[in-house]
């Protein structure tokens, strides 16, 4: 009777679905495939549009570029209808406008609690970031593109309207060196934005460094002799300047390395460091 009882429970046993299921998985599990990168670009390129902050400071860039054009035909003197004055108008907003989409692309993980998720999904937060910072130039040289097509658009209608010549008074490589410069203030708010990973912080140490200090600067080379010959050399924000009116002379790409080392590639390894040591909570 027991004989009897012991395989009838061993037949149960055998044919349990459960146990069937334990079997197959007692071997090592295969590791699940990474993420492709061509998603987490489509997936971080879409986090930068679908909120309310980032969805109209993209729309903000193309309203302000018309704006812009749209004063400069109606306000400025007929003189003045150059593409230099219409690029001059749009690019202020740009500079303000672009690296505040740099420092969001990279605090809306700690802003929004998503680094939890993101960083979760895919594990390797260094590829996350550098999707983030590739976006975020790629972002910005697009809409630079977008706001000279509409300044030149701009210089056209507002000569024919005002009677006189279409001036093109800059030239193909003086409009490179200010996409450069515009970069460069983009990633100076992605910097800031590793460094801080706080929206709020990060646009206001932006607006600080970006208004703030120039004044502080200048102020400290008009009154001390020192100060002058070695702040070229030291001040990211001077030894950009050279960008904006033409190709920098071998001497000034020296001071922009050297700058750009103590003010941009340093506190950027830092914040790096930071984010990839952090705790996502």
């Amino acid at each position: 009777m027991s004989t009897t009882s012991s395989a009838s429970t061993g037949t149960l046993e055998s044919s349990d679905p459960l146990a069937t299921i334990a079997e197959q998985h007692t071997g090592p599990r295969a590791a699940p495939a990474p993420i492709p990168l061509s998603r987490v670009v489509r997936v971080e390129l879409r986090k930068m549009f679908d909120t309310r902050s980032g969805f109209w400071l993209m729309a903000g860039i193309a309203i302000l570029a018309i704006g812009a054009t749209a004063a400069v035909i109606v306000f400025a003197p007929d003189s003045a209808l150059t593409y230099d004055t219409f690029a001059t108008a749009i690019g202020v907003p740009m500079a303000v406008i672009l690296p505040i989409v740099a420092i969001l692309a990279v605090t809306s993980e700690w802003s929004q609690r998503t680094g939890l998720t993101t960083f979760t999904l895919v594990p390797d937060r260094g590829r996350v970031i550098a999707v983030k910072a590739g976006l975020a130039i790629a972002i910005g040289v697009v809409s630079m593109l977008l706001a000279a097509a509409i300044g030149a658009l701009g210089n056209v209608v507002g000569t024919a309207i005002a009677g006189t010549d279409t001036v093109w008074d800059i030239s193909a490589a003086n409009l490179g060196m200010i996409m450069v410069a515009n970069v460069l203030g983009l990633l100076v708010g992605f910097m800031l934005g590793t460094l801080l990973r706080s929206s709020a912080a990060a646009i206001v140490a932006y607006f600080v460094y970006s208004f703030v200090l120039p004044g502080a600067t200048s102020a400290l080379a008009a009154a001390q002799e020192w100060y002058r010959d070695l702040g070229p050399w030291i001040d990211f924000n001077y030894a950009t300047t050279p960008l904006f009116d033409g190709v920098p002379s071998a001497e000034q790409w020296a001071q922009l390395a050297t700058s750009g080392t103590i003010w941009l590639l340093v506190p950027l390894a830092i914040g790096l460091r930071l984010i990839l040591r952090a705790e996502v909570k």
